[in-house]
């Protein structure tokens, strides 16, 4: 929506550089509704509805708690992106294991987070490709206002 604005507000450049973003959003929600449907649950009755909710909602909010420490650790360790997708799919195969952990200590939930993002470290990571991605593009563009704001100073001093 916000890259669909008039070319008062939007410039062109500008939209090349938006878009990308807003499409991490779309992949997120797209994440959301492939592999942690809300709309499935095939009980009739309030409170195993509920349940079904709020274990779905909880996979989500735990994704999204994971997702900035496992992109920072992706970048500076292997200098490669998060794929949302494949960390949804990754927590998702470890709910049950979750489950389990939450209704036995502290220690064994703690080991458990420390395991899933050591192996995600490995799995949940963006495939090589050629082109630039998402976050590539914005470093560059950083870099290239930072390179012309310091130029605008040093001619301004």
């Amino acid at each position: 929506m916000i890259t669909h604005g008039p070319p008062t507000i939007w410039q062109t450049p500008t939209r090349r550089t938006v878009y990308p973003i807003r499409w991490q959003g779309e992949l997120i929600f797209k994440s959301w509704k492939r592999y942690l449907p809300l709309a499935s649950s095939k009980t009739k009755k309030v409170n195993p509805t509920l349940g079904y909710l709020y274990g779905r909602m909880l996979l989500i909010v735990r994704n999204d708690a994971l997702c900035p420490q496992l992109r920072a650790t992706l970048w500076v360790k292997k200098q490669r992106e998060l794929s949302v997708l494949k960390l949804v799919r990754h927590v998702q195969a470890l709910a049950d294991r979750w489950m389990q952990a939450i209704f036995q200590s502290e220690f064994v939930l703690r080991r458990l987070l420390q395991g899933a993002c050591a192996t995600a470290e490995r799995l949940v990571a963006k495939a090589s490709r050629k082109r630039h991605t998402t976050a590539q593009i914005l470093r560059e563009s950083l870099a290239k206002q930072d390179e012309a704001l310091a130029l605008t100073e040093a001619v301004n001093a």
